[in-house]
């Protein structure tokens, strides 16, 4: 989808749609009824999804990433940024809370004012708290990130390596928090604490993109060890089980590893626009929907398939189901970006400023006196 400056890199929307699918597959196997026993399946790189949870990671890298590429070497008009930001993601998680309220319930019951009034406090709430439903809670992450993104652009305007500091404090923080609450994984997951790593890495290996580019065998070396590195923690039972210190290095770990992977895919090869390259891209532009959108029905699809269709207790069943009920949730996520993301995203600004002076743009020739000729008439000036 182009943004404002009019780039469109579909290398990134194949991005999108990898993470996402991780996100449905991990609700599809771990869903309500829990069909698929947990352990971690024999083909390692796949605890990459039994363990989707970490697609939200590899969203939170693309984001630092592709706001690095879009303002590099640029500036921005921050107040137009954020309007942006709000048309992009707003609009659409609005109609997601009403419908949530409408299926599940909930609210203040009562009259007009008591209704306002509890949307109103869980509104503002919602903008420090990681509260919004069907993984709403990640765009308040996101919007933490927007608040610093000034920040992090100075950082890389002074030194490529600068963001460093900013993982190293998350880590020395969420080491602090662990020795005082012995629990670290809420914080470490569901907010900037955790994620901060992951939009810092992002940006910070986007200025080291030309290492990477065709780099194929550091780039599957660092992807088959972040795979093994996941299969373990699967097996020491995921998400919900893995030992607490290690939530203090898993966000960094997560950012690293993902950063890199995008870096080289974006930079090692040529993205077509067609074909199974563009249905992949459709898929991510409408990534945001489908999101938001997919634990309406995603772990109905699962009891569904498994009670009436196939048995989905095997890993892999489970996977390949998951990928045919994720298919299904194009078409929908097509009607929602198409009428109701879309319409907002007419009235975004431009808001990239070039960081290049006037004298840059505009180079001036200064001629001493002696060298400018008079014109002898008024024809000639």
């Amino acid at each position: 989808m182009k943004s404002t400056s009019g780039s469109h890199f579909i290398a990134l929307d194949h991005v999108r749609a990898l993470a996402a699918f991780m996100v449905f597959t991990w609700h599809f196997i771990h869903g309500e009824s829990r069909p698929v026993p947990g352990h971690a399946p024999a083909v390692f790189p796949l605890a990459l999804l039994d363990q989707g949870h970490t697609g939200v990671a590899l969203f939170m890298a693309l984001s630092g990433y592709l706001f690095a590429k879009l303002l590099d070497g640029k500036s921005i008009n921050y107040k137009s940024f954020i309007w942006n930001r709000v048309l992009r993601l707003v609009p659409l998680l609005v109609v997601v809370v009403i419908v949530d309220e409408i299926v599940f319930g909930g609210g203040n019951g009562g009259n007009l004012f008591s209704y306002a009034y509890y949307y109103a406090c869980f509104i503002a709430r919602s903008a420090i708290l990681p509260i919004l439903p069907n993984g709403g809670w990640s765009i308040t992450v996101e919007f933490h990130y927007y608040a610093i993104l000034p920040l992090f652009l100075w950082m890389i305007r002074k030194s490529k390596w600068m963001p460093i500091s900013i993982i190293v404090v998350a880590v020395a923080l969420r080491s602090l928090i662990y020795l005082q609450r012995g629990e670290l994984r809420s914080l470490a997951y569901w907010t900037i604490i955790g994620r901060i790593d992951q939009f810092a890495l992002g940006m910070l290996i986007f200025q080291f993109r030309n290492f990477m580019a065709r780099r194929h065998a550091i780039a599957i070396l660092i992807m088959v060890g972040f795979a093994l590195f996941y299969w373990y923690l699967d097996f020491l039972g995921g998400f919900f089980d893995i030992p607490e210190p290690i939530w203090i290095i898993l966000p960094t770990v997560e950012g690293l590893a993902y950063a890199i992977a995008i870096a080289w895919y974006d930079n090692s090869f040529v993205h077509s626009t067609a074909g199974v390259s563009r249905f992949i891209g459709r898929i991510g532009e409408y990534s945001y929907s489908i999101y938001l959108f997919h634990a309406f029905v995603v772990f109905r699809m699962a009891t569904l398939i498994n009670e009436h269709v196939i048995d989905i207790s095997n890993f892999y069943v489970a996977c390949v189901m998951s990928a045919v009920c994720f298919l299904l949730m194009i078409p929908p996520g097509y009607l929602s970006f198409r009428f109701i993301e879309a319409p907002f995203l007419k009235l975004r600004k431009p808001y990239v400023i070039s960081l290049r002076s006037n004298e840059e743009m505009w180079p001036q020739v200064v001629l001493q006196p002696e060298q400018v000729e008079r014109p002898k008439c008024v024809a000639e000036l």
